[in-house]
């Protein structure tokens, strides 16, 4: 467990979900990845992110689902890629990533509380 924070700083974390549009393979990163363009609706738009799910989901299964991501960190350069916003996952056993998503299907853009 990490060092605790208080919830001030927890709300400064902006968590929205947003639906992948596309998905195309990532040759060019170091380690094994896939170029995603997420939807979080008309007040952020789209996003693109680069993300290291090849394991579990090739690129034309990501389309259409929702994913959780963190819309306000600074973009990142990933290779000849910028990354705008950072898509959540959790390890499975082996330490591949699995992603975070609602249950059930919810508005784009909404904010994790």
């Amino acid at each position: 467990m990490g060092d605790q924070i208080a919830f001030a700083d927890f709300e400064k974390v902006d968590i929205r979900v947003g639906t992948v549009i596309d998905a195309q393979p990532f040759p060019e990163a170091r380690k094994p990845a896939i170029k995603l363009w997420v939807d979080f609706g008309s007040v952020i738009g789209v996003k693109r992110s680069s993300a290291q799910l090849t394991v579990h989901y090739p690129p034309d299964r990501l389309i259409g689902r929702q994913v959780l991501a963190v819309v306000n960190f600074p973009p990142r350069q990933i290779g000849p890629f910028v990354s705008e916003v950072l898509v959540l996952g959790a390890p499975d056993e082996n330490g591949a990533v699995v992603l975070l998503r609602p249950d059930l299907k919810v508005p784009d853009g909404g904010r994790m509380f």
